[in-house]
């Protein structure tokens, strides 16, 4: 038993010494941290002294075994008024930033931070139960009664087991800092085949857009915000607008020249749209971010799960999320593409931009199409040249395309001498698309290969081409838009 109390104490004394030299080392960080947890004002600066003068009284009266169960105690009262603060804050859905090891960990507290500090106070207990009649050898004393082998030895396993411990923490943050650009190059990877962009069964590369395809339901979150308050997607949606996440971070150069935009953006689109930043790095860094560019709604994800959730590689990037909780965009890179972004959510511009980033009024090659039409015939886009033409992606089974039949059907019946022609690029049977009674071209893309190298994330959505062979517009997603794209006058839809 005696071993079992001095390794008890030992531990908690380990544990003291580090809470409160790294407290007095990084005094301010841990009066914003004392703040954090409600304490007033007045009390935040004498608290940072005094709190880790405390820890590191208790850990020297753990040692000698003489002051051993009065170093118990104190680390229990300790520990328990942690506990008491901490559940307080938790219990009203508040999870204040925890320093309890000053700069060496910084995070925004939990229930793991309180289970942890459950665990100390029970070693502590068990210490104060124990140990009223002796709390096993004194530490001081057991080192005494080594040799100076004995006592090198267990230097240089403490040793060994620091640099470990260093190795391993250095490690850590290693990949947390660099886990963005892992999960970037995981994505370049994936889009470009290993090495060249992966060709399709037709020959057409195919460059996905980044982001969850469009319809589906968002990830939902959690995330505690920088005035200890928790938000969810679900609570961000109570408003009834749609929500445009852009995510952040404190260190990001191209984050930090966006934040005044957003603050323009948050104060001149409220009515319309709700814009939240989702950012990572310690409070501090975010909060003074956020205090100096006058900036609301900035959550902080621990590490990169949202960002994982949502299918973002890179920052600053947006996506939207609609009114019902579905996405309502893929992920845009870069500030033109969340510009441009922003303007189709707010409705100043009817369609999501063709290419994510990419500078508006800027030509890009399309594709090209060889594809088998409802007679087994092959089809190119290279037959339409010298003439406008708008690529339609369809689905006879979409429900949206079925709607929208009749009036694109009444189109074709009346369409002017100078409207764009039509190609459709379809899924399904020759049958269910030969029933459709479109006088337009179909073509049946067996493999679904030609829509996602446009950029299309499904059915019904469109995109003109020109006379040379250029994309011609942004893309047009939904009935409504692939409608106006279909119907207006040449000369007014390009980009």
């Amino acid at each position: 038993m005696e071993i079992v109390l001095l390794l008890a104490r030992l531990l908690l004394a380990s544990v003291f010494v580090a809470a409160g030299a790294a407290k007095l080392v990084d005094r301010e960080g841990s009066r914003r941290a004392i703040a954090d947890f409600g304490v007033p004002a007045s009390l935040t600066t004498p608290l940072g002294v005094l709190l880790p003068l405390a820890e590191l009284v208790v850990a020297a009266a753990l040692i000698p075994a003489s002051t051993a169960w009065w170093g118990a105690a104190g680390a229990l009262a300790l520990l328990l008024l942690f506990v008491a603060g901490l559940g307080a804050n938790l219990a009203r859905g508040r999870n204040p930033e925890c320093r309890c090891f000053g700069q060496l960990r910084s995070e925004p507290a939990g229930w793991n931070t309180l289970a942890r500090n459950g665990f100390l106070a029970a070693v502590a207990g068990f210490v104060l139960w124990q140990g009223y009649e002796g709390a096993g050898s004194s530490a001081v004393g057991w080192l005494a009664s080594l040799s100076a082998a004995q006592v090198a030895g267990i230097v240089l396993g403490l040793a060994v087991l620091g640099v470990l411990a260093a190795q391993g923490w250095l490690l850590l943050n290693l990949l947390r800092q660099n886990g963005r650009l892992l999960m970037r190059v995981d994505t370049l990877e994936w889009r470009l085949g290993a090495g060249g962009v992966a060709p399709s069964p037709n020959g057409v590369e195919v460059q996905p857009p980044l982001g969850l395809p469009l319809g589906d339901t968002a990830p939902e979150f959690e995330l505690p915000g920088l005035h200890r308050e928790t938000l969810t997607l679900e609570s961000l949606r109570t408003a009834g607008k749609p929500v445009m996440l852009l995510f952040t971070e404190p260190n990001c150069g191209p984050c930090t020249a966006l934040l005044p935009e957003i603050r323009r953006w948050q104060k001149e689109y409220a009515e319309e749209l709700t814009i939240s930043l989702v950012s990572r790095g310690t409070v501090q860094e975010n909060r003074a971010k956020s205090t100096e560019h006058g900036l609301r709604g900035v959550l902080m994800q621990k590490d990169w799960e949202v960002s994982e959730a949502y299918g973002v590689a890179s920052t600053p990037s947006a996506v939207l999320v609609r009114s019902d909780g579905t996405i309502g965009s893929p992920v845009l890179e870069g500030p033109d593409g969340i510009g441009a972004l922003l303007a189709y959510a707010v409705g100043e511009r009817s369609r999501l931009p063709m290419h994510p980033g990419g500078q508006q009024g800027e030509l890009h090659s399309a594709p090209e199409v060889e594809l088998p039409d409802l007679n087994g015939a092959t089809v190119s886009l290279t037959y339409f040249r010298g003439e406008k033409v708008v690529v339609l992606f369809w689905d006879p089974e979409c429900g949206h395309c079925r709607q929208m039949l009749p009036a694109l059907k009444a189109w074709e019946n009346n369409s002017p001498k100078k409207a764009s022609k039509l190609l459709v690029v379809s899924t399904g049977a020759q049958e269910a698309n030969r029933e459709m009674g479109l006088s337009s071209p179909v073509v049946l893309d067996e493999h679904l290969a030609v829509g996602p190298a446009f950029g299309a994330p499904g059915a019904p959505s469109a995109v003109l081409v020109d006379e040379r062979g250029n994309i011609a517009s942004e893309l047009a997603v939904g009935a409504p838009a692939v409608l106006e794209l279909v119907t207006r006058a040449p000369q007014e839809v390009r980009a």
